[in-house]
């Protein structure tokens, strides 16, 4: 069978991924009765990733001709005597309208119908959502029989709130727990409380100051403590004697007070240590960004005289400063007042991107940590469109597939866990992913 790229756009490339079967007309019956019968309607339906229905039908509605596609025998037949070349140039239209994205040109996109009965596509690859034009005729017909769910879609549903409910469960488990333990604490110390309201009792009525009451012999002492600790703390057979006299309690107030005294004068001979160490920061950073100033003022003369990319990388190469703070100028000062179509913007300026790539080892990590902090700090439609960059600058042969996996695994594994970057760029990346395993199972 033979095969061509989807999309007239990428018929010439020799290496697209995205192939569909050549359309194969028949025309069938005779005078009024006359019909076109597209035999391989179900193969490209299956290539698109659409019902076989809905290529029919728009073959229908633009040809002004009833069209009808059997399920059960599986043909789609448009009434009418119609050129292969013809119908062909209407699925090209198809495409563009239900298939491709609006914003990268992929095939691998899905239909979703919002609760406002409006046509969506959403990208697989760079997560764009492309809204269709409702004013075509077809629209209506795609509402009244909206594309099946996925099963692997559903699949994944049934484990994410499965996955919640055994989380629950062992959560009510521990809290569980956690009250019999506090119940337990609490009936350990009411015990050992009544003891001692009984012996303060027996204090009081037997002597009528604090002054004129004797200690009690250093036998009975030791008894009351080793009770009192074998009923909070379990120890079966260990006894713990404190010595109750007088020179020991001062004794032990002056260890007290020695120890606080201590670590006031450790504050306070660290409390200057501490201001130098931030002053040096302070002063660090400063430095930092001062240099950073400078390498960008210098890119931004070298852009407005018109030099070449070789020549810029070169003159970069000579000045001070580490590799990341001239690939984050050199990157800030060609995107500078680029608020959106940054991924537009990468393909003219693909010539600097490339030689500063080829210019160290690493720097491909360079400049995707440059395209980070520029997302990050500018405009939100920066860190809207950076799949779109990324995917943009990976078709262009800039970055490679193995430096973006380990930027996006090591960004993940920071403190930017939850960052709005990483969940722009996870589509993207799913879509690496799964198209590597594709290519391996080919």
């Amino acid at each position: 069978m033979a095969l061509q790229n989807i999309g007239a756009g990428n018929s010439d490339d020799a290496f697209y991924r995205y192939k569909m079967p050549r359309m194969i007309t028949k025309i069938e019956g005779r005078g009024n009765g006359i019909k076109t019968n597209v035999v391989n309607m179900v193969d490209i339906a299956k290539a698109l990733a659409r019902p076989a229905s809905y290529t029919t039908k728009y073959f229908g509605c633009e040809l002004g001709a009833q069209s009808k596609f059997d399920e059960k025998t599986c043909t789609s037949h448009v009434n009418g005597a119609h050129d292969t070349a013809k119908l062909a140039g209407l699925l090209e239209n198809f495409i563009k309208k239900y298939v491709q994205c609006y914003g990268c040109g992929n095939p691998e996109t899905e239909i979703l119908i919002t609760k406002s009965q409006m046509i969506q596509l959403k990208c697989a690859a760079c997560g764009f959502v492309s809204d269709v034009d409702m004013r075509d005729k077809l629209t209506t017909f795609i509402i009244k029989n909206p594309p099946e769910v996925k099963k692997g879609s559903k699949d994944k549903k049934a484990m994410r709130r499965a996955e919640k409910e055994r989380l629950k469960e062992g959560e009510a488990a521990d809290d569980e727990l956690k009250k019999l333990k506090k119940e337990v604490k609490k009936k350990v110390p009411s015990s050992s409380k009544t003891g001692a309201a009984k012996s303060t009792s027996s204090k009081k009525k037997g002597s009528g100051s604090d002054e004129d009451c004797t200690l009690p012999p250093h036998s009975q002492v030791d008894e009351k403590e080793v009770s009192d600790d074998e009923d909070e703390d379990g120890d079966d057979g260990v006894q713990w004697l404190t010595d109750t006299s007088l020179d020991a309690a001062r004794q032990r107030i002056q260890e007290q007070l020695s120890a606080v005294t201590a670590d006031m004068v450790m504050l306070s001979t660290e409390e200057p240590e501490k201001k130098k160490k931030a002053a040096c920061k302070a002063s660090d950073s400063s430095e930092n960004g001062n240099m950073k100033d400078k390498l960008a003022g210098e890119v931004k003369a070298s852009l407005k005289k018109g030099v070449g990319a070789k020549e810029l990388q070169s003159h970069l190469a000579a000045l001070p400063g580490s590799a990341q703070d001239k690939m984050t100028s050199l990157f800030e000062a060609l995107f500078e007042g680029v608020e959106k179509g940054f991924a537009k913007e990468a393909i003219k300026k693909k010539s600097y991107l490339a030689v500063a790539v080829v210019w160290e080892e690493g720097s491909q990590l360079l400049l995707l940590h440059a395209i980070e902090e520029f997302s990050c700090k500018s405009s939100s439609n920066a860190l809207k469109e950076v799949a779109l960059l990324l995917k943009t600058l990976y078709d262009a042969d800039v970055l490679e597939e193995e430096s973006i996996v380990e930027w996006y695994s090591k960004g993940l594994k920071g403190n930017k866990k939850d960052s709005q970057l990483w969940k722009n760029v996870k589509p993207f990346i799913d879509w690496l992913q799964s198209a590597e395993s594709e290519s391996e199972e080919e």
